[in-house]
């Protein structure tokens, strides 16, 4: 997919749990819910693959592959760099929403 900056990966509340501490690390605390942010995923078998990038306490960059059972995940976005997400009225590009 063109202009695809990467995957948001929502989890259901039971997987969570069951993860416990050890996916604490891997999730952003967003207003949208937890959720895994990852550069490429992999759902082909049955367990999903992520490949996150990151930096370490040192500041180097490291790529993390986590995998979890795919029956643990609820939903994954695509997120675009090209275009706003959402279900708004949009305005065409140089014009304002709501002007005549």
């Amino acid at each position: 997919m063109n202009g695809n900056n990467g995957y948001a990966v929502f989890f259901f509340p039971q997987a969570l749990e069951a993860l416990g501490e050890a996916i604490k690390p891997y999730l952003t605390g967003q207003p949208d819910g937890p959720h895994i942010f990852c550069k490429e995923i992999d759902t082909g078998g049955a367990f999903t693959e992520m490949t996150l990038v990151g930096r370490n306490a040192e500041g180097h960059d490291v790529q993390v592959e986590l995998m979890v059972p795919g029956s643990m995940i609820r939903m994954i976005v695509s997120a675009q760099s090209e275009a706003v997400f959402g279900f708004g009225p949009r305005a065409a590009a140089g014009s304002t929403v709501g002007a005549t």
